[in-house]
């Protein structure tokens, strides 16, 4: 096999088309492995650990590479899929800065930003300075530029939304990962991009719609940041007439901070959805919307796929320990907090407890949020890609009674995420898998035919995140206790 390297110069792709490109050239044949990635420092480190020798390169340069038979053929597949658009003739030349972009689309009020986090504070100001909401989908930014941005948000009576900001739904249009649900009454404020999907979801099946979803940064309800977008975001939807509850979804947040947020709101009755705060997950967030609304409903208590104890019947006594392996950074959090009242401690990329990082040992339960930089490193966000799932799973060790996962749809997710995942998992020697799907039938993979796939793979499926890490615990604990 040939280890080929093609940089191609300031040439930026989001990573979706990037994932395409991947893809096309992984299908073609005599191709062991292939990747196209930005040529970030971290990307071309992850091109050495694999072998290759990749050329300076700048962030804004792409790289391919591949280990194949021919090289040169499997580029072309790649960069086929990447470009397609531009085949059968000459393709309008893409806009190069806010302000070419603008120069066409005057009438613009968002800015979606996607470039290195080296650049994308610059680029953001630029977009606020233009008086455009932005959407900062980019991470990697530091703690002094998100601050500096808000205030200028602030400022300027706009959105910064971000950084890493992966959902919005703004007058009805969803961006970044967002699913397809009604128009209604509830404004989501989330400093949580799956937590916000979660939620959104699931009052879109009790029949319930949302308004607009502002996704506000993981860092924003932290001290330093002091809720700055939150606060905005709040004001804005208690002056929404559309907006008749706020919804605040959140991992645990500076008491303080909270507290200035949950009071801001002046005419709009504001409950919270605290993912790892006692008593309160992003499914209790939402039963206490309905209730407020006066729209209680049945609880999220359906089961798909075997019963509990039918999937704990399965599992060998040896078997104890619980796997989860999340694409969705609040998800696996809330798995976390569960399990750990459950089970005991839970070690994790992203623990509740900081000493819990040290690596895991024998016979321990752990979680791990595989959307974090180590294992996205020369690869696609796994919302995107289920690859590194597919990997772990092979690796399911002989004391996992339980293997824990999301699959969460909508768009800008996998095409058919269950369908790449449910084989591996109906391989599965041993250990019982437990899944939570995330979307709504509306969704473009559509929510049962995904919760079909993976029930014919033998899952144990629960309409809620938090059910299904109960499920996890509830398998894992009866094996032990036998």
């Amino acid at each position: 096999m040939n280890k080929t390297v093609r940089v191609l110069r300031d040439t930026y792709l989001d990573s979706v088309l990037q994932l395409l490109g991947a893809r096309a050239m992984r299908n073609a044949e005599g191709v062991e492995w292939a990747t196209a990635v930005m040529a970030t420092a971290a990307n071309v480190d992850a091109l050495r650990q694999e072998g290759f020798d990749p050329p300076e390169a700048s962030p804004s340069d792409l790289i391919l590479a591949v280990r194949a038979a021919d090289p040169a053929a499997a580029f072309a597949e790649g960069e086929r899929a990447m470009f397609g658009a531009r085949e059968g003739g000459p393709a309008e030349r893409l806009p190069s800065s806010i302000e070419e972009a603008l120069g066409r689309q005057p009438d613009s009020g968002v800015a979606v930003i996607s470039v290195p986090g080296d650049y994308a504070a610059l680029e953001a100001h630029k977009a606020l300075s233009h008086d455009l909401d932005v959407l900062l989908f980019s991470d990697n930014v530091s703690l002094a530029d998100e601050i500096a941005l808000k205030e200028h948000a602030v400022r300027r009576g706009r959105l910064l939304m971000g950084p890493g900001a992966g959902t919005a739904m703004l007058a009805g249009v969803g961006l970044g990962f967002a699913n397809v649900v009604r128009p209604g009454p509830v404004g989501i404020v989330a400093a949580s991009g799956t937590g916000a999907q979660e939620v959104m979801c699931l009052l879109d099946r009790r029949g319930v719609g949302v308004s607009q979803v502002i996704g506000v940064g993981g860092r924003d309800l932290s001290a330093e940041v002091g809720g700055r977008m939150a606060l905005r975001a709040v004001r804005m939807l208690d002056d929404d007439p559309a907006t008749e509850l706020i919804l605040l979804v959140s991992k645990p947040a500076d008491e303080e901070v909270a507290r200035r947020v949950l009071t801001v709101a002046s005419a709009t009755p504001l409950v919270t959805a605290l993912a790892g705060v006692e008593g309160d997950t992003l499914e209790s967030g939402v039963v206490k919307a309905l209730e407020l609304l006066g729209r209680p409903a049945p609880p999220f208590e359906r089961c798909y796929g075997p019963s509990v104890e039918e999937a704990a019947s399965r599992v060998a006594p040896a078997r104890t320990t619980v796997r989860g392996l999340f694409s969705g950074g609040t998800l696996c959090y809330e798995a976390i907090v569960v399990l750990s009242r459950a089970l005991g401690p839970v070690w994790s990329n992203t623990p509740i407890d900081p000493r819990l990082r040290l690596p895991a040992p024998p016979r321990s339960h752990v979680c791990l949020d595989l959307g974090e930089e180590e294992y996205t490193r020369g690869r696609p966000h796994p919302m995107i890609d289920p690859e590194a799932r597919v990997e772990l799973l092979r690796e399911t060790g002989p004391d996992v009674a339980v293997v824990l996962l999301d699959v969460v749809l909508g768009h800008g997710a996998h095409p058919d995420p269950a369908g790449i995942l449910a084989p591996e998992l109906a391989g599965l020697d041993g250990p019982q898998a437990v899944a939570y799907v995330l979307g709504t039938e509306l969704d473009p993979q559509g929510y049962q035919d995904q919760v079909r796939k993976l029930v014919e793979a033998g899952c144990v499926i629960t309409e809620t995140a938090a059910r299904a890490a109960l499920a996890a615990a509830a398998i894992a604990a009866r094996k032990a206790a036998s």
